[in-house]
């Protein structure tokens, strides 16, 4: 009981600091895929009907140089490639996206996440097998949210992440210059697009820059060694915001203070209604003390309508 007070004197104490802010926004993380399996339009169309503000992609580039809508460079934890493409794996065992073409990628099935023991990575969540759905390419993403936005009349923006930028360089085939081109497309340009691009590399934030865009872009940060002014410092010259691993902020809040020194916002990754803290019995009371107490810009979710219907009782929606 005592700690409820505690975090609704501090919920009060910043009320007027958060009426002030222009947007506190709710990232779909990996779409809305505590409901859905990850990455898929289906996903994608859940989180945008639950609230969300953004829809995030990870994105990795296959053979013929499409960019898809995947966490992971393999497909093995996600799919059925081992049943459709069994002699495709590498030296490691492993299937990589980049080893094969949009078209031999659609005629997989994507399932709910698996761990490295072959049993679902979240037991509650969406039936393995239970339906079939497909891997999404960005452009499919983006088609869907604009058409759904022009239906709605709402502006939902999309947060791609490039995964792992410097080993697809390093495969031949670097993203920056073909994600930039497929935004360009699609009308996403300069600083007030309705988009966020994130990457853990800063060399390759650094890229995108150096080939001109003005999109906000967004550094992903996890290590305690990350929490000092120099890295901020640093990161501040190209980046709009950051993504800390939300156990960063509660070890170091003092990271969201730095952020917004430098003009950037703090978004932190990932909050989970199935997989909570010790200390938090709820997601509800993790959100609230997140943007109450952290006063953070936004979060990455699985669970958009947690995060949806918290800020709505916080009078932030």
């Amino acid at each position: 009981m005592r700690r409820f007070w505690a975090l609704s004197f501090s919920l009060l104490m910043t009320w007027f600091a958060f009426a002030s802010a222009s947007e506190v926004i709710v990232i779909a993380h990996r779409g809305a895929c505590g409901y859905l399996p990850e990455h898929t339009l289906e996903a994608y169309a859940l989180a945008y009907g639950l609230g969300a503000d953004f829809i995030e992609p990870d994105l990795v580039l296959t053979n013929d140089g499409v960019l898809i809508a995947l966490h992971d460079t393999t497909l093995d934890s996600t799919t059925d490639v081992a049943e459709v493409f069994p002699d495709r794996a590498r030296e490691d065992g492993r299937f990589y996206a980049i080893d094969f073409t949009l078209a031999e990628i659609k005629q997989l099935s994507v399932q709910e996440r698996r761990g490295a023991d072959g049993e679902p990575a979240f037991p509650s969540r969406f039936p393995q097998g239970a339906a079939a759905f497909e891997i999404a390419t960005h452009a499919e993403l983006i088609e869907l949210v604009q058409g759904m936005n022009h239906t709605s009349g709402r502006n939902v923006g999309i947060y791609p992440e490039l995964k792992a930028p410097s080993w697809h360089a390093e495969e031949g085939m670097p993203m920056e210059e073909i994600l930039l081109a497929e935004l360009s497309a699609y009308g996403y340009e300069g600083p007030d697009a309705r988009v966020f691009v994130q990457s853990f590399e800063f060399e390759s934030l650094e890229r995108l820059r150096e080939l001109g865009t003005e999109l906000p872009l967004v550094m992903l940060i996890w290590s305690p060694d990350h929490a000092t002014e120099e890295a901020f410092d640093r990161w501040a010259t190209v980046a709009n915001g950051v993504g800390p691993w939300k156990g960063l902020v509660e070890a170091s809040p003092e990271v969201v203070g730095m952020a917004h020194e430098r003009g950037m916002q703090v978004h932190p990754w990932t909050f989970r209604a199935d997989v909570l803290p010790a200390k938090y019995p709820t997601i509800e009371q993790e959100l609230m003390t997140y943007f109450g107490v952290y006063l953070v810009d936004g979060v990455f979710t699985d669970f958009v309508d947690d995060a949806v219907r918290v800020l709505r009782g916080m009078g932030l929606r």
